[in-house]
């Protein structure tokens, strides 16, 4: 991803992505499993939730380090309102396009602004496949979205980055003629 790219208006569409999601939640959902083998849809959701935030902190000039990617549970059926406070205080911290040339202080480190953005596409776009495997409801995920976050993806973790105690699982195998959103998630070490 070129540094001076502004992929705001995709981390926004996948803010969007994702807000539909999460309002198709159940509170009957909460303890299905996820992708994220360590992670039920409310553990999930409380890492998104939480990680919103904590990309506002970062744009706030915070550093990630700081705060933890969580919040406090809201009610079983107040996950919606609880993303939509994340939603308006990250749009509002990274709204200053002086922010994307900025060093920024991400969990992976020292940053311009516009890779800590990219990084959180993949970050919401990856997470919205796996709240929408987990609820398998067949809701349409957006291509684009996952071709970005896959070309991100692809760029910052290389199969040969993936090390003990990284986020990130081995590159697991995927059909010669998967959907991109089948890539990405193998990418990001998801057995589809």
């Amino acid at each position: 991803m070129n540094a001076v790219q502004d992929a705001r208006p995709q981390y926004l569409a996948a803010l969007d992505q994702l807000a539909q999601l999460v309002g198709a939640v159940a509170p009957a959902d909460l303890d299905r499993p996820t992708p994220c083998e360590e992670y039920t849809l409310r553990q999930l959701l409380n890492h998104v939730v939480g990680g919103v935030h904590r990309f506002a902190y970062m744009g706030e000039g915070g550093h990630a380090q700081d705060v933890v990617a969580a919040v406090e549970d809201p009610s079983d059926d107040g996950w919606a309102a609880a993303l939509d406070r994340a939603r308006t205080r990250v749009t509002a911290a990274w709204s200053d396009d002086a922010k994307l040339g900025r060093p920024t202080f991400a969990p992976w480190g020292e940053v311009p602004g516009a890779i800590a953005v990219g990084g959180y596409v993949m970050e919401l776009v990856t997470h919205s496949w796996d709240i929408a495997t987990a609820l398998d409801n067949g809701f349409a995920l957006d291509d684009d979205l996952a071709r970005t976050a896959l070309a991100v993806a692809e760029l910052v973790l290389p199969p040969e980055s993936r090390v003990a105690g990284t986020p990130f699982g081995p590159v697991q195998p995927v059909a010669d003629d998967a959907d991109v959103h089948a890539r990405l998630a193998a990418w990001m070490g998801r057995k589809a």
